[in-house]
């Protein structure tokens, strides 16, 4: 009876630890990994992740799967992830909002940092001013004097409370002086879509999903947050030069785990992959060519300078190393800076 009960006790343990480290039980991965994106299709988070999508298929030999679980400013997405299974098959693509703001301005039944095991900072990007075309000004010091003459008049949209438009736009205020009514969205894409429409007066967003409106002609871009102008958007001036002197702001892309998730899943496959999905293209085999090896790199090669080219026209920039640790150390200090952006006169 005692060895009988021994047994069951192994055979239930065994069963635990292979549903949690899958590891130890199967070749990672050996079914597709879910990746939650916690605002609608077509943001900016989105759209990277999208980006990313493909060349880490070719590397990792299994899909992954975009899927937006939106609402209440990106925290039900990422709750589900702080809730699943630590396996590596359900992780987290996070931005500065989602595992820095959120701490400062919502009662979480999670925490950012320690729910959470880091996979890689994968890439930042500055954003755009911009403004629907009936806006009267030309440049941003225009812009500027405008919104001083109509002070509260003006509709600046934000992809939800604590998301980085909003938090541009508290520091757009400070810095200028100025005063206008936020609109929050649920994401970053229907905020665009108002902003052509021309249903709010202003926004910031990420050139990655913003450029293409601005090329069509359906709103206006001011300025970029970056010291130097995008080399996709040379006509579009630095804030520098536009008179806001200063007034650099960038956003920030990582993917997480939920804690737990074992260190070679993360290290040796995830992280891997994802510094490999942002290198450069391989090299040419010269007469190897033809052997089935090569023509599979010759496919990680179209992959990633599709992709690399896609980034380059957004304004994305990888970082140098995506590892786990710099995921994990950007957030700490960045939440006790959002507490003093958001708390003094509270979220607008």
């Amino acid at each position: 009876m005692t060895s009988k009960r021994g047994f069951l006790l192994a055979l239930a343990a065994s069963a635990s630890i292979s549903a949690i480290c899958p590891a130890f039980a199967e070749v990672y991965p050996a079914r597709p990994i879910t990746v939650v994106v916690p605002f609608p299709a077509g943001g900016p988070m989105d759209t990277v992740g999208r980006i990313l999508a493909e060349p880490m298929r070719a590397s990792l030999g299994k899909p992954l799967t975009i899927e937006n679980v939106t609402g209440a400013g990106g925290t039900i997405g990422v709750g589900r992830v702080a809730r699943a299974l630590p396996n590596g098959y359900t992780i987290a693509m996070g931005i500065s909002s989602t595992h820095v703001v959120n701490a400062a301005i919502y009662t979480l039944h999670y925490d950012v940092v320690k729910d959470f095991e880091p996979i890689a900072l994968l890439a930042n990007s500055p954003v755009l001013i911009l403004a629907k075309n009936a806006v009267p000004a030309n440049d941003l010091t225009g812009l500027i004097a405008w919104l001083k003459t109509n002070p509260d008049k003006a509709l600046f949209g934000t992809a939800s409370v604590g998301s980085p438009p909003h938090i541009a736009g508290l520091l757009f205020q400070q810095m200028t002086d100025t005063r206008f009514q936020f609109v929050h969205y649920r994401g970053g894409a229907p905020m665009l879509q108002d902003l052509v429409a021309g249903q709010i007066d202003m926004d910031t967003d990420a050139p990655v999903t913003a450029l293409p409106h601005v090329r069509a002609g359906s709103i206006k871009a001011f300025a970029v947050t970056a010291r130097s102008r995008l080399p996709s958007a040379l006509d579009i001036p630095t804030v520098d030069e536009a008179g806001l002197p200063g007034f650099y702001f960038t956003t920030w892309f990582a993917f997480f785990a939920p804690k737990g998730t074992p260190k070679p899943i993360i290290g040796a496959r995830c992280t891997r992959t994802v510094r490999r999905s942002w290198a450069r293209p391989l090299p040419a085999r010269g007469a190897d060519a033809r052997s089935a090896r090569c023509r599979t790199e010759g496919r990680h090669r179209e992959v990633v300078a599709d992709h690399q080219g896609r980034r380059r026209q957004g304004g994305v920039t990888p970082f140098a190393r995506p590892n786990p640790t710099a995921a994990i150390t950007l957030p700490r200090p960045q939440v006790r800076t959002q507490h003093m952006i958001t708390k003094p006169g509270g979220a607008a």
